[in-house]
This record gives C-alpha cells, structure tokens and sequence, in this order.
C-alpha cells in the first residue's frame, strides 16, 4: 500500500465531502507514492517523535498540526534554516512519508479531538462529541480537586488554572486547541487548548461564533466576586493528541494491510 492509497481509504471513510482546496489537509513531504510499511498517527510532527516513528518502523505521519512551524507549512524562507535542513534531510533519508488531517477530522462525526479531549480529563458523555462545544455535568467537586484530576488523568506537567480551587463547580465546557469555549452563564469551567491572555484578539470562525472574549479576565474578576467559575488552559499538544490515538483505532477499521500505531509528540512545556 502506497501513501496515496491510505489517503484515499480515509478520504473514502471520513463520512464528510473531501474539500480539495484544503492547504491543510495534504502531503507536507516525502513521496506519497512510495511503500508505507507502518502509519504512526500523532498530533504534531516533532523531530523526536519523527525518531520514535521510525525506530518503530512507521514510516507514514499522519498529523493533525503542521510540521514546519507554521500552519501552511511554507517552507521557501526555510530553505537556508539548518533545523530545517536537518529535519526534511531526516525524513526524506528515511523515506517517511507526511501527511497532514485538520480541517477534515475537525468536519468529522464525532470529532475525535474532542472526544479524545474530554476522555482524556474524566469527563464522561463525549462519545459523539462534536467541535461546538456542549456543557458536560460531572458529579460536584471543587476546581482544585478537578484540575488535580486532570493532571494525574493526562499526566501533563505544565497546565494552567485560574479561578479559586475551592470553588464548587460541576458544568464542564471543553474545546481542544484554539477552539477555547467562551465562558458561559450554564457552565462552571471552561476547558481550553490555548487562548491569548488579553485582548480576546484569537477568535477561531470555524468553531466559535460569538466573538473574541477574554475568559483569563472574566473567571479571574469572577473568582474576586466568589463566583463559581474556572479555567484550565491544557496547551494545544496536550488538549489535541488524544484524538490522535481515538483516530489510530478508527484507522484500523479499514486499513488491514498496514500497523497503525499511535506515537504521541512530547508535552513542549514544564516549570
């Protein structure tokens, strides 16, 4: 099976029109048409994970972000960068093959980003979970006691919370990446991706469509005001790459010929 035909089983599987306009959702390096001996899915195509694919025999990335730092994947003001240099001369010695899924796994249903997501901190009901975010109710806890959870349950080392931990809270509102949910009267914490910390200047139109809000400042002046309200901000690596592996298993359902294993990219933060 070459790269091009593993496409082509996705494209035929994805349940959802194939835009062929989409600069995402394509192949970012190596050649499409060459022998996959095994597919690694992973969130971000870090050169460490890149090491781990091919120590593993998995010669084809399939990736929800970008490879080269920026979300098109421009390359032309990279060509005399060494990391660059280094990173292409790896795959390409390798004879890996890159593809990227994005937008297209985003038009799923379910969208595994966020079901992977919301599996991934404890909340349960998101099996069919889609990117407009939904209000979650778990069983009444404090905001520490829940981001305790979410630390030990992704064992993430470098989360962010805002909000008192003493806070009772129970409504969960989640959306991995950029899509960050705007806090809301019906929920007591939001959990995010990333978001910008001020100016409430990010506003992703594909998945939000009541404007750019701050949510650090809001939960931040709610808590002063003894009001119930929190965030957890999880980074993009971290709030996305379950979704990777949800999207692995699914894989499976219709490539037979191939392994297909998940390789999560490293956490980039720690304290």
């Amino acid at each position: 099976m070459t790269g091009r035909e593993v496409v082509g089983l996705i494209k035929k599987n994805v349940g959802v029109p194939w835009n062929e306009r989409s600069y995402r959702d394509t192949f970012k390096l190596g050649n499409p048409d060459a022998t996959v001996k095994g597919i690694a899915t992973t969130v971000m195509v870090t050169f460490d994970m890149l090491k781990r694919a091919n120590q593993a025999g998995l010669n084809m990335i399939v990736s929800h972000e970008d490879t080269f730092w920026n979300d098109r994947d421009e390359t032309k003001d990279l060509t005399s960068n060494p990391l660059y240099k280094m990173k292409t001369d790896y795959i390409l010695k390798n004879d890996m093959i890159i593809w990227r899924i994005h937008d297209h796994m985003h038009a799923m249903r379910p969208d595994y980003t966020v079901v992977g997501s919301l599996r991934s901190v404890g909340v349960k009901g998101g099996e069919d979970a889609v990117m407009r975010p939904r209000v979650y109710t778990i069983p009444e806890t404090t905001l520490g006691e829940f981001a305790s959870q979410v630390k030990r349950l992704t064992g993430s080392r470098a989360f962010r919370c805002v909000g008192d931990p003493k806070a009772k809270v129970s409504r969960i509102l989640l959306g991995p990446g950029y899509a960050t949910p705007r806090m809301t009267a019906e929920a007591d914490v939001v959990i995010g991706g990333e978001q910008q910390e001020a100016d409430g200047a990010f506003d992703d139109v594909e998945y939000v469509a009541d404007g750019a809000f701050d949510d650090v400042e809001y939960v931040a002046d709610a808590a002063s005001l003894g009001m119930a309200k929190g965030l957890i901000m999880l980074g993009h690596v971290v709030s996305e790459q379950p979704g990777m592996e949800d999207l692995a298993k699914w894989m499976r359902t219709f490539i037979k010929d191939v392994p297909i294993q998940f390789v999560p990219a490293e956490e980039p933060f720690w304290t």
